[in-house]
């Protein structure tokens, strides 16, 4: 099959969250399996972009109804990510150093769509598959549906996948003008609540919809920032499929990014060489577990409750762990995580910002990853710590609920708890604490999740099965 991936994320070209990581993996493992998947997202000016060569393979100008504008689509020279990945160029609108967080933002995905559509819509051998990902590509199968210059493409079969419900990229009605000419009689497929809703939209009109775990589909027929009863209307064809992870990036035998590499045989030495060379870093004790949140300084991630939960274990615990704290987002947030620095120095510390090879660096040293997240669809840091022999410490959520199993159960390898509260988190410290003073069970732990697959290839089965279901229809 040839499938189009369109998003406005994908590692490493660009990335804010784990649909980069989804989107720079899924398709790299499609065409190992004899699919040939590729790549569509905006041209951001990244390093990525500015340490690649690119040629240029389409130049074209179009409208969105009332509106003009040339695009350009430019495609990666070298083959090194596993995939062809192409970037649509619309001068003063796309290239610009940030993913999200402009005020025209609505007018910037709308024209990335518009462009991607034209696009296709001149291929002269169609695809079978369009995927799309997250709102911001949401509109493109009401654009091959029903505007009336893309007729043509109205037999290609579409997917979309929903990483975060809680983003719709809503809109007011004076948007509609400029979306290319569409049929009036389908306004309601656009609207939701009074406005045009991308994700809507696009849970209407495309063939399957999935999101990226089985617990968050279920969830999100519950809550799902008002699209709850779609979600239910609709649910005949949504498909709950867990994220894989890349398994040759986040590979703690070869990983390019950590000072010391080891695997199952070696990790009681050469983790620890890991975890003294960051504790060295941030003025923090080796001897002490080293527990680490790493992710967006926001409520969703329930980043909000943590300066006052880590303070009450810290205090309770009598400093009986460390923590590091890595991440960006609300400012007063990244203040008072940052205030506890002064008040634990040696037992606490954090980096407020984004950087690959810290985040790499941090899931070979961690004992401990901690996830109290409010939301959480799939979570893919829990999958990249357990690949580390990191142990998940994780709120009873989404596809944490799905991917990890507290160490009191059959079979389990973890940490659970079931509210994003400051009681329950410092609980769950507290048994990481008693964890790790017991080296046998700590071993044990660590063991079991190291031997845990959760690699792309049976998730790239699942989605050929939702592919074959549709494109035979």
């Amino acid at each position: 099959m040839t499938i189009v991936h369109i998003s406005a994320e994908c590692y490493p070209m660009a990335k804010v969250g784990g649909l980069a990581d989804v989107v720079g993996a899924l398709p790299k493992y499609q065409n190992k399996k004899g699919d040939n998947a590729m790549v569509v997202m905006p041209m951001y000016k990244t390093p990525f972009l500015e340490k690649n060569e690119w040629e240029v393979v389409f130049k074209k100008n179009t409208n969105g109804n009332n509106w003009f504008f040339d695009y350009t689509v430019i495609k990666l020279k070298n083959g090194t990510i596993g995939f062809d990945l192409y970037l649509i160029d619309i001068f003063g609108l796309l290239d610009r150093p940030k993913i999200y967080g402009y005020a025209d933002d609505n007018e910037r995905f709308i024209g990335f769509q518009i462009a991607v559509v034209n696009w296709i819509h001149h291929w002269t051998n169609k695809p079978d598959i369009i995927h799309c990902h997250d709102h911001q590509a949401g509109l493109v199968a009401f654009m091959m549906k029903h505007c009336y210059a893309y007729q043509n493409l109205q037999s290609i079969k579409t997917i979309l996948t929903i990483h975060n419900a809680q983003y719709h990229g809503a809109m007011q009605w004076d948007k509609s003008e400029i979306i290319p000419n569409w049929d009036p009689w389908k306004k309601g497929l656009l609207e939701w609540n009074g406005c045009i809703n991308p994700l809507a939209a696009a849970i209407k009109c495309v063939d399957r919809v999935t999101t990226v775990s089985e617990t968050y589909l279920q969830e999100l027929k519950v809550n799902a920032n008002g699209l709850a009863s779609l979600l239910v209307h609709e649910q005949a064809k949504c498909v709950g499929i867990l994220n894989g992870i890349d398994n040759e990036i986040w590979n703690p035998a070869t990983d390019p990014m950590i000072p010391f590499h080891y695997d199952l045989n070696t990790i009681s030495t050469e983790k620890k060489k890991n975890k003294e060379i960051i504790c060295k870093k941030y003025h923090l004790d080796v001897e002490k577990p080293l527990i680490l949140f790493i992710g967006r300084l926001v409520g969703e991630k329930a980043a909000d409750v943590l300066p006052i939960a880590i303070q009450q274990a810290l205090d309770k615990t009598n400093c009986g762990a460390n923590f590091l704290i890595i991440g960006t987002g609300e400012t007063a947030i990244a203040s008072a995580l940052q205030y506890l620095v002064q008040l634990y120095p040696g037992y606490y510390n954090t980096y407020i910002g984004y950087d690959e090879k810290i985040g790499h660096e941090a899931y070979a040293a961690a004992d401990f990853l901690l996830m109290p997240s409010r939301v959480e669809p799939c979570g893919l840091n829990q999958l990249y710590a357990m690949r580390y022999g990191t142990i998940p410490m994780v709120r009873d959520t989404g596809g944490l609920h799905d991917t990890v199993i507290d160490m009191g159960d059959e079979n389990g390898f973890g940490i659970r708890f079931l509210h994003a509260s400051a009681s329950d988190i410092v609980h769950a410290i507290e048994r990481a604490i008693d964890v790790y003073a017991d080296e046998n069970k700590m071993r044990k732990m660590i063991a079991d999740c190291m031997a845990i697959d959760h690699s792309w290839d049976s998730v790239v089965a699942a989605y050929k099965n939702v592919y074959q279901s549709i494109v035979s229809l």
